[in-house]
């Protein structure tokens, strides 16, 4: 990796060198082939910054599902995504990385990491791959303006410690606004935007979201994540619920329901089914509408059947010797102690305080939590929203608007579930337009 270069002519320029940015270096050089130029400007001090966070660092990489239930994982137009997943598919980049040196391993729900569990592999292996094809990666540059030449055929771009690249094809893989700290700052919007494109609302997804009640001060809408918690978000923060459901209500009305794990945190809810309801949760809450959490923490068991069990529990309890002279409260904290995790008695208690033996089948099935905020981008995974894929052709990822400007990653409005599903997209999206880009060059020679 070249780290400082004068101004330069390229036939190919990638502004971004993440996971989309990678791919579409690797693309570009493969199909165009030497001795043309493709140049990647990264404005950060090293490539990949983001992918060496993903799944607390183990770097979930794709999920090896077929598309027809990949896709069921993709928002908010899963068909744009299909030309760009059958060009490189979840098999297809598992194989690129074997092919670059890097082994793999599918885990629980299809979802697939490096051999190692070191999300730095991934990085590496993607460079390494760029590289090798004859890309040229140059970190530390900061681009601050894109100017078109009047005929459009030339991009200018300028960088912020004055040097300037000039290309005939653009691909802008700059990311959303997740997660700041790794260099996506929301850049690639403003230039879309000057450049004529439609952008669609931005909103954080997968995300925590935040009960009323969780955070000091809690206020609706975007909720920092460093607020201090109050004495219930302490009681609940560390509780890892496995095999429970969640259902998302808004305005009244059930509109997803997920099961699996789910996770409270210094955020609010999370774990998989917490992220997986945070898209529309976010959407809803920023619309103004009301929402609810409704989690079901027996969901193997029918109402009827669970109070016929917690009744047989209460006589045993009542029966006890040892449990003949103590008070209620206490009674029914031994009760409790039977059916849930130690961790979770005092919180869910203090939720539900109105709650007996009599009641607790129902309000074990139905524990319903406000929800009132989320947090944003500073810990969110995706950024939702982004460049209108109405004015992209899915089949190559060129804009329809600019002949020659390509887009591709988390700055198109397309993001995914949590389990690999965002990553596979974002390389998919930018192998395809690398692809396209040098495609489109060689037909004009």
């Amino acid at each position: 990796m070249n780290c400082h270069m004068n101004d330069s002519t390229a036939d190919i320029i990638i502004i971004g060198g993440g996971a989309a940015g990678l791919m579409a270096a690797a693309g570009a050089s493969k199909e165009i082939g030497q001795p043309h130029k493709v140049v990647v400007l990264e404005k950060m001090p090293r490539p990949g910054r983001k992918i060496m966070i993903t799944g607390k660092g183990r770097c979930n990489f794709t999920n090896a599902k077929a598309w027809n239930e990949f896709s069921t994982h993709i928002h908010p137009k899963p068909n744009f995504l299909k030309p760009s997943f059958y060009n490189l598919s979840s098999q297809n980049m598992m194989d690129f990385l074997t092919e670059n040196g890097m082994q793999s391993v599918v885990e629980r729900g299809d979802r697939v990491f490096p051999a190692s569990h070191m999300a730095s592999d991934v990085v590496d292996t993607l460079v390494r791959a760029a590289v090798k094809t004859g890309a040229e990666i140059i970190c530390g540059k900061e681009v601050e303006k894109i100017i078109r030449d009047e005929n459009g055929n030339i991009f200018t771009i300028g960088c912020t410690d004055g040097s300037s690249y000039s290309c005939r094809r653009l691909i802008l893989c700059t990311g959303g606004l997740s997660y700041p700290k790794t260099g996506s700052t929301g850049d690639g919007y403003s230039w879309a935007r000057e450049m004529g494109h439609k952008i669609r609302p931005l909103f954080p997804s997968l995300t925590a979201i935040v009960p009323r009640g969780y955070k000091e001060n809690d206020s609706k809408g975007h909720i920092e994540r460093s607020r201090p918690l109050t004495e219930t978000g302490r009681l609940l923060c560390g509780n890892q619920l496995k095999n429970v459901s969640l259902s998302l209500i808004i305005d009244g009305n059930a509109v997803q329901d997920e099961f699996g794990d789910l996770d409270f945190t210094d955020g609010g809810i999370e774990g998989p089914i917490g992220f997986r309801v945070s898209r529309k949760c976010v959407n809803a809450l920023i619309n103004g509408s009301k929402v609810a959490a409704l989690i079901d923490l027996k969901p193997a068991v029918e109402e009827n059947e669970l109070s016929e069990r917690i009744c047989r529990l209460w006589d045993e309890i009542s029966k006890d010797k040892r449990n003949v002279h103590k008070l209620y409260k206490d009674r029914y904290r031994i009760l409790l102690s039977r059916i849930l995790p130690m961790s979770l008695i005092s919180a869910f208690s203090s939720m539900n305080p109105r709650t007996d033996h009599k009641s607790l089948a129902h309000e074990l099935k139905n524990w319903k939590m406000e929800i009132v905020g989320y947090v944003g981008y500073e810990r969110c995974v995706v950024t939702a929203g982004g460049v209108s894929l109405e004015e992209i052709t899915a089949k190559t990822l060129e804009s329809k608007l600019v002949p020659g400007l390509y887009l591709a990653g988390e700055i198109l409005d397309l993001d995914a579930d949590t389990g690999g599903y965002n990553l596979q997209s974002a390389f998919s999206t930018g192998y395809l337009a690398g692809i396209s880009a040098a495609t489109s060059l060689k037909t004009v020679r």
